[in-house]
């Protein structure tokens, strides 16, 4: 049984190896057979809600399970701290739209998802590659302007430099609802000379508690 309301149910929960490094988000199945696993070392945050297993025959107690919205599990991971130095996360428009706020990198008007593009900066047909360097959220207007050429022979000008997501700042970006607490966590594995770092500080300094896709 699980008690909770619908938002905190559908609610992602941060993982973290035990040095407090982000790896992923799971959902409350996940958390729970890892609590019932006995391989939670700890967890902060917020409780977001509560799982009820079964009756101990032997005390007549119900068990449960407390699920926060940050959990750290046991093992260490060496291996993926090699890998996470060098990182190149995979490329999708979700989280190419997120990484760049739902703005068109051209008019600076934010757009919702589904009226965005993918642009390469240089065109493919230019030698242009399909990489976070080359790739900006563009509205379609804008990306039907420029076409097949490069800003520079249409005309346009990028407002931001594109930037190559860290670990951290993809595991942001995967993130369908990420909660005040959970954002104030990855930004301490965020850069601080990242735009990101910049732009979700002062989310939270507006004391937002949700960080929503649009």
């Amino acid at each position: 049984m699980l008690y909770g309301t619908a938002s905190d149910i559908s609610q992602q929960i941060l993982r973290t190896d035990v040095a407090g490094m982000p790896l992923e988000w799971i959902d409350y199945r996940e958390a729970a057979r890892l609590y019932h696993s006995e391989q939670v070392a700890y967890s902060c945050g917020t409780r977001l809600y509560t799982v009820f297993g079964g009756y101990s025959a032997a005390s007549g107690r119900r068990s449960r399970i407390d699920v926060n919205s940050i959990i750290a599990t046991e093992g260490t991971s060496q291996g993926l701290t090699f890998v996470r130095d060098k990182y190149i996360p995979p490329l999708n428009n979700r989280t190419l739209f997120k990484r760049d706020a739902n703005l068109c990198l051209y008019c600076a008007l934010r757009f919702p998802t589904r009226d965005l593009t993918r642009d390469h900066i240089t065109p493919l047909s230019q030698g242009g590659k399909d990489v976070w360097s080359n790739v900006a959220a563009a509205c379609r207007r804008c990306n039907n302007y420029k076409g097949g050429r490069t800003p520079e022979q249409a005309s346009m000008q990028l407002i931001a430099v594109p930037i190559i997501p860290t670990y951290a700042e993809y595991i942001y970006l995967k993130g369908r609802r990420v909660l005040a607490d959970q954002m104030q966590y990855l930004l301490t594995h965020i850069p601080r000379s990242s735009p990101l770092h910049a732009r979700l500080t002062d989310h939270l300094s507006d004391n937002d508690s949700i960080f929503d896709e649009i």
